[in-house]
C-alpha cells in the first residue's frame, strides 16, 4: 500500500522516536572523545553528573534519576567501582539498601569535567539560548512519557 509520505502513518519521516533516537546516538558520539579523556562512558557520566552534586545516593534513587533500571545500573556501578571512582555499601540503616558516593579519586575528577559541557557546546556550534531551548523540550517530553507510564496499570 503506497500512501504519500505525508500520509503514511508509518513513515520513518512522521515518527517522533526516530529524531530522538538518531539525535540520541549522534549525541553520544559527540561526547565519546571528550569523556574519553577523562575515562568515562556516557552512562557513567551521568552516574557522575548525579554524585557529584549530592553523594551517597541509594542506588534506587540513581535509577530513578536517570531513569535506569537496576539490571542496567549494577554492572555499571561495578565498573565505577573497579575503577576507583566511587564505592557501592550497604546502608546501616537499612542493610537492603546499597549507598553509593564517590571516592576522592572520584571527587577530584569534578574539576576536570567542569570543561565537558562547554567543550560538547563549542563542538555542536549551538548557541546558549538554542541549547536551553531544545533542554527545555526536551525536558517536558520526558515529564510526558513518566505520567504516562505512571497513568499505566
Amino acid at each position: 500500500m503506497d500512501l504519500p509520505n505525508d500520509e503514511d502513518p508509518l513513515d520513518l519521516d512522521r515518527q517522533v522516536c526516530f529524531p530522538l533516537y538518531a539525535a540520541s546516538n549522534l549525541l553520544n558520539r559527540h561526547y565519546r572523545p571528550i569523556l574519553a579523556e577523562l575515562g568515562l562512558t556516557y552512562p557513567q557520566y551521568l552516574v557522575m553528573l548525579v554524585l557529584w552534586k549530592n553523594s551517597p545516593q541509594t542506588v534506587g534513587s540513581l535509577g530513578d534519576m536517570l531513569h535506569l533500571d537496576s539490571g542496567t545500573l549494577t554492572p555499571l556501578l561495578k565498573r565505577m567501582e573497579g575503577a576507583g571512582l566511587l564505592d557501592r555499601t550497604r546502608d546501616p540503616e537499612d542493610e537492603r539498601r546499597v549507598m553509593v558516593g564517590l571516592t576522592d579519586y572520584g571527587r577530584e575528577m569534578r574539576q576536570q569535567a567542569e570543561q565537558v559541557p562547554a567543550r560538547l557546546v563549542q563542538n555542536l556550534d549551538l548557541d546558549e539560548a538554542t541549547t536551553a531551548a531544545l533542554r527545555d523540550q526536551v525536558r517536558t517530553l520526558v515529564s510526558v512519557l513518566n505520567r504516562a507510564a505512571d497513568a499505566k496499570p
